[in-house]
């Protein structure tokens, strides 16, 4: 903690032609990439409205066509002559910081952009079946005029059902409903050999469901998931909680916002999020799903904070600092993609005026700017400075260890139920401030340090940002086992780059690859203490 309260002095750094390239961005960004930005996201739109116009017995039809081009493609391939499997998905389109370096080894590629339809809402088995590359603004739009919504729904309008499955995917509500991936109830998966499964908890295929989150694709080609749904109401009462404090005062307002130490259940808010501001200032955020009658009672406050010209949803937050405790009722999809507009406070880097009411109020129906094509405007030298001046990192942590407490192993901890051990988010997005000051600053050794402090804790990196573990390491972070025994069961060894390949950081030579591949059975994580 010594080093919060006396921060290090050090030296000045030498700035370069891409310090200013990136202070000046917002020129690239207003004249080419909101536009186009807006063009794409018409055109989806209205992508997405010819899908809905078709009936569920049409888009399953056309899914089962795509599924059989599938396998005949990888029917194609020839393993002594092609590269391993992989996406025809372009590298920038993917939505995270990891640049996507394995695509640029020698690889054999399936097209899956066709894959982007809702194939059935379910309202019976309170099921939906989707296709993976089916986004959160396209679920939501299609779910919660129903008074229907995923368990768990990803704030990003952008980010797809195939990404938080094969990545990380927790939000608000994971308190009560566990990771993205916890709320699927079947996957059907293309496997290396061209067969497609569906797997569940209790079928024969129940080792692959249990080991697909997380394994980024290498395992088999997701064509569909069965999607668990849960009953909401047209609006979310926010209640906006201002903490203040040292950092243990902060931790410990967020841990009492959702899991009430006296461990009432009708205490457990729908919705939780807590936002940090500076080291002695927080917000914290409890939402409970409300009818619409309610919401209009006379006295109540209605906030649609989706509109384009309001203040951006962090900044709004801030304002309980110094108001006090408040509540207002948002309309419930305005209130899942609260953050889509600003990207988080990521999008006050790109946009340094991007938040001033003037722009807002002209040019705030643009945003925001696809990050996409944020990353298809970088070269590798811009990529790079963000790998080192710049932060997007989540952690999956212990609740109790965001204020570690001695003796914790030998008790139940706030947050913890009798079978399961209460984890959390810890999400940082922004510029470090020697960045900002223009000071020297490591990124790759910050990451180290924090990767080994996640491996001694129990926490857990989601692979989708920049990561400096090597294979021993990302091995002792996660369980291989599991994973392992399916890669060799289901045959995607030397079909499918294993997970550590994909997510380690730089270039990746088909030589490296295919050597690793060889040497699986020796795996860095069976040498791990």
């Amino acid at each position: 903690m010594a080093d919060l309260k006396a921060p290090l002095v050090r030296p000045k750094r030498k700035k370069t032609w891409v310090d200013y390239f990136v202070k000046f961005r917002w020129i690239i960004v207003i004249f080419v990439v909101l536009p186009i930005s807006a063009t794409l996201y018409f055109l989806i739109y209205l992508g997405d409205m010819y899908s809905e116009s078709k009936s569920y017995e049409q888009r399953r039809k056309e899914h089962d066509e795509n599924v059989l081009k599938v396998i005949k493609r990888l029917k194609q391939r020839n393993a002594a002559k092609d590269g391993l499997v992989c996406t025809a998905r372009k590298p920038w389109i993917a939505v995270g910081m990891r640049n996507v370096d394995y695509k640029r080894a020698r690889h054999f590629e399936v097209d899956l952009g066709e894959f982007r339809n809702i194939l059935e809402i379910n309202k019976e088995k309170m099921i939906a079946r989707v296709e993976p590359l089916v986004n959160m603004g396209q679920i939501s739009r299609a779910t919660v005029p129903m008074n229907l919504s995923l368990a768990v729904v990803a704030e990003l309008d952008d980010l797809t059902v195939g990404g938080l499955i094969n990545g990380y995917g927790i939000e608000g509500s994971s308190h009560l409903y566990g990771l993205f991936a916890d709320t699927v109830e079947a996957y059907e998966i293309v496997l290396a050999g061209g067969e497609l499964v569906r797997a569940t908890r209790d079928n024969e295929y129940s080792d692959l469901f249990y080991a697909i989150p997380w394994s980024q694709g290498t395992l088999g080609l997701l064509v569909a998931a069965e999607i668990r749904l849960i009953p909401v109401k047209e609006y979310m009462r926010l209640t906006y909680i201002p903490v203040k404090g040292d950092l243990q005062a902060l931790a410990q307002g967020y841990m009492d916002s959702f899991a009430p130490k006296d461990g009432d259940e009708s205490k457990i808010p729908d919705f939780v999020e807590g936002m940090v501001y500076n080291p002695t200032e927080g917000v914290m955020m409890v939402g409970t799903y409300a009818s619409k009658a309610e919401a209009k009672k006379k006295g109540n406050k209605i906030n649609n904070v989706g509109w384009w010209f309001k203040p951006w949803f962090y900044q709004h937050a801030q304002t309980a600092l110094k108001k006090g405790q408040f509540v207002e009722y948002i309309p419930t999809r305005e209130y899942y993609h609260r953050h889509t507009r600003c990207l988080y406070w990521e999008g006050k880097l790109i946009l340094p005026f991007g938040d001033q009411f003037w722009f807002r109020f002209l040019l705030g129906w643009l945003m925001p700017p696809k990050v996409s094509l944020l990353k298809a405007t970088q070269g590798e030298a811009i990529r790079n400075y963000y790998h080192d001046m710049h932060v997007i990192q989540d952690m999956l942590v212990p609740l109790y260890k965001i204020y570690p407490e001695p003796g914790f192993e030998y008790e139940k901890r706030q947050g913890d139920t009798d079978d399961a051990q209460m984890y959390t988010d810890v999400g940082v997005y922004y510029a470090p401030g020697p960045v900002l000051r223009g000071e020297e600053f490591d990124g790759s050794e910050a990451v180290r340090k924090m990767e080994k402090w996640l491996i001694g804790n129990h926490g857990f990196q989601p692979q989708y940002a920049v990561s400096e573990l090597d294979e021993k390491s990302f091995w002792r972070m996660f369980d291989g086992d599991l994973y392992e025994h399916c890669r060799k069961k289901y045959r995607a060894v030397g079909t499918f780059m294993s997970v550590y390949y994909k997510s380690k950081k730089g270039r990746k030579t088909e030589k490296e690859v295919r050597e690793a591949e060889q040497a699986h059975l020796e795996t860095a994580y069976a040498e791990a203490d």
